[in-house]
């Protein structure tokens, strides 16, 4: 009994490497060295697998093909929260980016779980990938499991660091907030910070920047805390803890720069919801950080920061394959990339503060 599979031309298919072989008229490992390396083979036999590619259905096994070679073209990404618009516009750009170098993104999500995390960075190291772009959980990050996946595969963290050694791409806390705080204090009252819940290492960093920035302009830090409230469901907990302040005590600033723009959309709706209003001259000015996708189209649109999510992703994805080539002993000529790169934000002022 042979393989079941039409003869080469319009219509046939093939399910398995050996299918394919046959349907051509080449042996398997030939096949096989092409899909390893197209370049290691004829260019008459290339020529003759790509044009049949085009009229027959077969779809190699990308991932066995990837367990066998030496230059590996799987690069592996984890992040913390796929909901997250910032993350999800992240993972957009760098599955192009690396598309375009003729690599495959297998994504995974640790959806604010160490566990999670955990098992996310198993899968991994068993898919023999090239190496991975990871955004850490933060304090809850298997520190770990983390450092010994390093020591096997090129690794490089983005937008939030797993410490002060491994590579690192992200945007830098100690321009961007003092760039809004300065804002802020010019155009009105000094803002009260509305702190993050304390799961990424961005939101401590953003906390230190803006007391720098207050003391050094002379004024005393004030803060609107969520207290033991975790989790990534940023936006309910902003909404919660602004309702709770709205009906009590009310806020230490009429002016409220918020750790992120999920922490601005719930204080936003907790402050429409009380019947006070949010804008340039209105009851209550509300900053955020990191432009993401739905900031522009609130009501009133957010003033924030804009994090350079292309050139992060650029960025990344370039030092990784720089990582990777190092691994693999390829010689790159010029100078090396350095390890870590902070990357500057942008003030995009609208109509909430």
């Amino acid at each position: 009994m042979g393989c079941k599979t039409k003869r080469a031309g319009a219509g046939a298919t093939a399910k398995t490497m050996e299918e394919f072989s046959v349907v051509i008229g080449l042996s398997r490992p030939t096949v096989s060295k092409y899909f390893h390396d197209p370049n290691s083979v004829r260019l008459s036999t290339r020529a003759r697998i790509e044009t049949a590619l085009k009229t027959i259905d077969f779809r190699p096994n990308i991932f066995a093909v990837n367990l066998n070679r030496r230059r590996k073209k799987i690069i592996g990404l984890i992040v913390p929260d796929p909901m997250d618009q910032f993350y999800m516009a992240l993972a957009v750009r760098i599955e192009a980016i690396a598309s375009e170098a003729g690599y495959l993104v297998l994504q995974l999500n640790s959806n604010g779980e160490p566990e999670i995390e955990e098992r996310a960075i198993a899968t991994i190291a068993s898919m023999n990938v090239g190496g991975a772009l990871i955004a850490p959980l933060g304090a809850k990050s298997r520190g770990s499991k983390l450092k010994a996946l390093s020591r096997k595969t090129p690794l490089v963290f983005v937008d939030s660091p797993l410490d002060a050694v491994e590579s690192f791409v992200g945007t830098n806390n100690q321009q961007s907030i003092p760039l809004i705080v300065e804002y802020l204090c010019r155009s009105g009252e000094p803002p009260a910070y509305f702190e993050m819940p304390g799961v990424t290492f961005n939101g401590a960093e953003r906390r230190a920047a803006y007391i720098a920035t207050m003391e050094r302009l002379g004024l005393a830090p004030s803060f609107v805390e969520v207290g033991a409230a975790e989790g990534w469901n940023f936006e309910a907990i902003a909404y919660d803890t602004a309702r709770a302040a709205l009906r009590g005590p009310g806020f230490p600033s009429r002016t409220l720069l918020c750790g992120c723009d999920r922490i601005a959309f719930g204080v936003v709706a907790a402050i429409n919801e009380s019947g006070a209003s949010v804008g340039v001259g209105r009851d209550y000015r509300v900053a955020g950080h990191d432009n993401q996708r739905f900031s522009a189209y609130m009501s009133p649109a957010l003033t924030t920061v804009s994090q350079d999510v292309e050139r992060m992703s650029r960025v990344a994805f370039e030092l990784l394959v720089e990582k990777m080539d190092e691994a693999d002993g390829v010689a790159r000529p010029g100078r090396k990339r350095a390890q870590r790169a902070l990357l500057n934000g942008e003030l995009l002022l609208r109509q909430s503060a």
